[in-house]
């Protein structure tokens, strides 16, 4: 089975868990069997492998996101990035032309594609499994997947079966509708739009030609942003006149919304929090290591991290983003390929930094023109290299980095540091790399990170 998961978007609505970088689809706050956290992208990846060991799976993200992607699932997924955000209409075809020639699929074989965030049980693979076949069997160019609706919803398309068997052509489709018209859909016998759906993958290359005249991977990430920024739904789906809907009946949450993410949730505290015995229906997800209580409420979400702290009733919740929008935002917590930093204390001049360094692995080798740092080791054992001279560090140790000095630290174990930057102009901008003037087991370690 050729599985394209896709992974886009910010996550603004999970504010303040969610970023620019750690996208919703990061966030650790489901509860395995063993007792650990995990993510939605691991709990998608873990099920699907789990009824498919065989799948291919690849992801279509952007270039922020490919350290979680890595760092959370490992380097055995296959990774398709945009350049820049196009929709899901260019991600698609991006997608499927990486898919013909940098994964080596044949134009006959069925590709299905599903967003990464889902909270579903196995039967929902089983029937991804199902739609793909489909996608090779019948006379449809493409086979979506038609959600049995719990609810009249808002928030999602609806697609209308011609008849109630499993496996139906469309008859019509609807874009979000307000409630009422939803209820009216639902008694017509209309299916939720998961998003979810299937097709050869000759069909793609050919929509990329008719489209845009080629469909080869480079050129395609040449030229993408030249695309037209629409949705593969506008493009494409509601366009195919050979178009047909499979039935799914089982559980199903787009858990986009933290009043969608706290049905799913089983546990109704993550991180450091109480609440008392009148509580009811109230969820706390704290990243901070100061205690959140919570007493008397009802129908409440609390989530608080380096970001931002919100407090808010689970249905107002869900009209965030333009809050957020309007916000000065600082990306406070990322994950990288080399490990993650937060950002723990910012004044005029000067940036505090918790930095984890993974084992085997160290930033870039780098300077910055205004800014200098220094670094406390909190714990672990590696090396720091200043102007390409090494000394090994351990906890307790302190390393200065002036202005204008080339230098690193590698981790020979799991390293925490604390960085402090210091200078009238603390920019992202301000830093330029270099090449590895040392040893080749430095350069062996450092090459990874370029």
């Amino acid at each position: 089975m050729n599985i394209v998961l896709l992974s886009g978007g910010s996550g603004k609505r999970l504010w303040p868990l969610s970023n620019d970088i750690r996208s919703k689809q990061f966030l650790k706050i489901f509860k395995r069997a063993d007792g650990q956290l995990e993510s939605m992208v691991q709990r998608v990846y873990r099920q699907l492998k789990a009824v498919d060991p065989d799948a291919e799976v690849t992801v279509a993200t952007s270039r922020a996101q490919v350290s979680a992607l890595h760092n959370q699932v490992g380097t055995d997924v296959g990774i398709c990035v945009e350049p820049c955000r196009r929709d899901t209409f260019g991600a698609i075809l991006l997608a499927a032309a990486y898919l013909a020639d940098v994964r080596g699929v044949q134009p006959s074989e069925p590709v299905v594609v599903c967003p990464v965030d889902p909270y579903v049980e196995d039967g929902y693979f089983h029937a991804l499994r199902r739609l793909g076949a489909l996608a090779g069997e019948t006379s449809a160019n493409l086979v979506l997947m038609g959600v049995a609706p719990a609810y009249p919803s808002e928030k999602y398309g609806y697609i209308l079966p011609a008849h109630s068997g499993e496996v139906s052509t469309v008859s019509a489709f609807w874009e979000k509708p307000h409630r009422e018209d939803a209820a009216r859909y639902i008694e017509k016998g209309a299916l939720w739009n998961s998003g979810v759906f299937a097709f050869q993958l000759s069909y793609l290359l050919g929509i990329a030609k008719a489209w845009i005249g080629y469909c080869d991977y480079k050129t395609l990430a040449e030229t993408y942003a030249s695309l037209p920024k629409v949705s593969f739904d506008y493009a494409v789906v509601e366009k195919e006149p050979r178009v047909s809907v499979m039935r799914f009946c089982g559980a199903w949450k787009d858990v986009g919304t933290w009043n969608t993410l706290s049905e799913a949730m089983g546990e109704a505290i993550v991180g450091n929090g109480r609440m008392d015995a009148a509580c009811s229906n109230v969820h706390i997800l704290n990243e901070l290591d100061v205690p959140v209580l919570a007493m008397g409420l009802h129908d409440v979400v609390i989530s608080a991290s380096a970001e931002g702290i919100l407090v808010s009733d689970k249905e107002q919740s869900s009209y965030i983003k333009p809050y957020v929008d309007e916000m000065h935002r600082q990306v406070r917590f990322a994950e990288k390929s080399w490990g993650s930093f937060k950002v723990i204390d910012i004044e005029e001049e000067g940036l505090t930094v918790k930095v984890t360094l993974n084992p085997g692995h160290s930033m870039n080798y780098h300077s910055h023109a205004r800014r200098r740092e220094v670094c406390v080791v909190v714990s672990g054992r590696g090396r720091a290299v200043v102007d390409g001279k090494e000394q090994p560090v351990s906890t307790g140790d302190v390393v200065v980095m002036p202005e204008g000095c080339r230098h690193t630290v590698v981790a020979d174990t799991e390293l925490k540091l604390i960085e402090v930057q210091l200078g009238k102009e603390i920019s992202v901008l301000d830093k330029q790399k270099y090449g590895v003037p040392f040893t080749e087991d430095m350069q062996d370690i450092l090459s990874k990170e370029k």
